[in-house]
C-alpha cells in the first residue's frame, strides 16, 4: 500500500484546565529519578480508533476534552510548568520545580487529508508511515524558554475512518507507568461519562516524590548555572522504523528454547526476547568480534525497592541497567547464553542496587541526554505489560498503539503488548537504513517473527 503524505491542518488549539483541587500543592518538587530525564525528550504515544458509528467527531473531541478536564483535576502536575529556579549569587542553579498552578493542557484537534486507518496500520514489511509524527502536538525536545516548560499536550487528529489520540508527555514528570496510568484514567472517566455514571476512578495517583534519607531535604541541587547547561538537544540520524509482531504461540517456543539452552530454567519470555533482538542487531551490524556491547534496558523500581512503593506511584521510577559481552561472545554462543546475562542484569537489580545508583546519583547529580547513549548496543524500552488497549473511552479498543519521532535512535526497541493479547508482543525497532535492511533477512529473527494481525480483524469486519 503506499504511504500518502497527508497535510495535517489543525482545526482548532485551545487550553484545557481542571477545576481548583484544594489538595493540590502550589509547587511540587522533583526526585532524583525526574531531574535525570530533564533532557530527554518527550513520550509521545497514542492509539488509533475507529470512528463509532453512533458519533460524530465533534461529540468525540467534546467528550475528550472534558473527560480530560476531570483528569486533570487528579493528575494535576500535568497542567503545571517545570521552572527553573537559579540560587541567588549564581553558581549552581537551585532545583527545578514543577509549577502547579500552570496554565493548563493544549489540546488540538486536527485533520490528515487523505489518510485513513489501513494507511496508518503497516502490514508486514513496512516501515511505520513518517507522517505519524505529525500525529503529537508540541516539539518533542525539552525547551526552557524562558525558564518554564509544558508537561503535557493532547491531539486528536481525524482521519477518514478513524481517530488517533496523542499524547506528548514531560518524561521528567514521569516514566512509562506514569504515561499509561494517566491515559487509563482519562479513558476511564470519558467512559464513566458517557454511561452516565459517577466517576470513580479505580487507581488515583500519588504524587508525594519518594527522597532517599541522608541527603537533607528536598529540592535537589543541581550543578548547573542555567538550563542552557544540561538540556542538550539531539539529532538523530535517518533511521528506519519498523513494527515486528510476536504470537504468543512463538513466544512459547522462544522461550522454552533459551531455557533449554542456558539449562538454567528462569529465563522469562521478555528477557528471551531481549536477548534475540540483541543478536540479531549486532549481526545486522556487523560489528567487529572484539568490540563491546550492551542490551540496556528501563527496569521499574516501583516493585523492587523494601518497602515497595505503591504501583500508583505517579513519576519516574526507573534506572537503565544493562548487560554486557562482545559481539563474538554473543554471536558464538547460543540464545540461552544472551538470554542468561540479560536475566542476571534484571535479577541482580534489587533494593540494595537500587539504593546505591541513588546515592551515587544524589552525591553527583547528572542529567541525562541521548547523546550519551553507545552506537555499539540495544536499548529496550517500555514493557509489553502496560495496558495499552485497556484505553477505552466508551467505542471500544484501539486499533493500534503507535510513538511518535521523540527518543528514537539507531538501535531503540520500544516493546507494545500485541493487539490480540495472551502474551502477544509488539516490538518497534529503529535503526539506521542499512542495519534494517540486514535485520530484515536474519533467519533467526524470521523464524520467531509472526505475521501482523489482519486489517480486519482490528476493525472487526472479519473473524480473522
Amino acid at each position: 500500500m503506499s504511504s500518502p503524505s497527508p497535510a495535517v491542518r489543525t482545526v482548532k488549539s485551545y487550553g484545557v484546565t481542571p477545576r481548583p483541587n484544594p489538595q493540590a500543592p502550589r509547587q511540587l518538587h522533583l526526585s532524583i529519578w525526574d531531574t535525570a530525564l530533564l533532557s530527554t525528550n518527550y513520550i509521545q504515544k497514542g492509539l488509533l480508533f475507529k470512528i463509532p458509528s453512533d458519533l460524530l467527531v465533534e461529540d468525540i473531541i467534546e467528550r475528550l476534552r472534558s473527560s480530560l478536564e476531570e483528569a486533570l483535576f487528579h493528575f494535576y502536575p500535568l497542567s503545571g510548568l517545570i521552572r527553573a529556579v537559579t540560587c541567588e549569587g549564581g553558581g549552581i542553579t537551585c532545583h527545578v520545580e514543577v509549577d502547579c498552578e500552570g496554565e493548563g493542557v493544549q489540546f488540538v484537534h486536527a485533520v490528515a487529508d487523505g489518510i485513513g486507518i489501513a494507511d496508518v496500520v503497516t502490514t508486514d514489511g513496512q516501515d511505520l508511515p513518517v507522517y505519524l509524527n505529525e500525529f503529537f502536538p508540541l516539539d518533542q525536545v525539552v525547551n526552557f524558554d524562558g525558564c518554564t516548560n509544558p508537561l503535557l499536550s493532547v491531539q486528536i487528529t481525524e482521519l477518514i475512518d478513524g481517530i488517533f489520540i496523542g499524547c506528548t508527555f514531560n518524561h521528567s514528570i514521569g516514566d512509562g507507568t506514569s504515561f499509561w496510568m494517566f491515559f487509563n484514567a482519562w479513558a476511564e472517566i470519558a467512559r464513566c461519562k458517557a454511561a452516565g455514571k459517577e466517576v470513580l476512578l479505580s487507581q488515583l495517583p500519588i504524587h508525594d516524590k519518594w527522597f532517599i534519607g541522608g541527603y537533607g531535604e528536598p529540592p535537589i541541587k543541581l550543578p548547573y548555572s542555567s538550563p542552557a547547561e544540561f538540556v542538550v538537544r539531539f539529532a538523530p540520524p535517518p533511521l528506519r522504523v519498523r513494527m515486528f509482531h510476536f504470537s504468543s504461540e512463538t513466544l512459547a517456543k522462544l522461550k522454552a528454547r533459551a531455557n533449554q539452552e542456558c539449562s538454567k530454567g528462569t529465563i522469562s519470555t521478555f528477557q528471551a526476547l531481549s536477548a534475540l533482538m540483541w543478536r540479531c542487531i549486532i549481526r545486522a551490524r556487523r560489528s567487529p568480534y572484539n568490540q563491546e556491547t550492551r542490551c540496556r534496558f528501563a527496569i521499574q523500581n516501583r516493585s523492587r525497592l523494601q518497602p515497595p512503593l505503591p504501583a500508583n506511584y505517579f513519576g519516574n521510577c526507573v534506572h537503565v541497567t544493562f548487560t554486557t559481552t562482545t559481539a563474538g561472545e554473543l554471536l558464538n554462543n547460543n540464545l540461552g547464553w544472551a538470554a542468561w546475562l540479560v536475566h542476571q542484569g534484571v535479577a541482580n537489580h534489587n533494593d540494595s542496587v537500587i539504593r546505591y545508583k541513588v546515592h551515587q546519583s544524589m552525591e553527583n547529580p547528572t542529567v541525562f541526554n541521548l547523546n550519551m547513549f553507545d552506537i555499539h548496543s540495544i536499548m529496550m524500552s517500555s514493557s509489553p505489560r502496560f495496558d495499552m488497549y485497556g484505553c477505552d473511552f466508551g467505542w471500544g479498543k484501539a486499533v493500534a498503539a503507535r510513538s511518535g519521532s521523540s527518543n528514537k535512535f539507531d538501535g531503540k526497541v520500544t516493546a507494545y503488548p500485541g493487539w490480540e493479547g495472551g502474551g502477544s508482543i509488539d516490538l518497534e525497532v529503529c535503526l539506521l537504513p542499512e542495519y534494517m535492511s540486514v535485520l530484515e533477512r536474519d533467519e533467526e529473527l524470521l523464524a520467531v517473527v509472526s505475521p501482523p494481525v489482519e486489517l480486519g480483524v482490528l476493525l472487526g469486519t472479519s473473524s480473522g
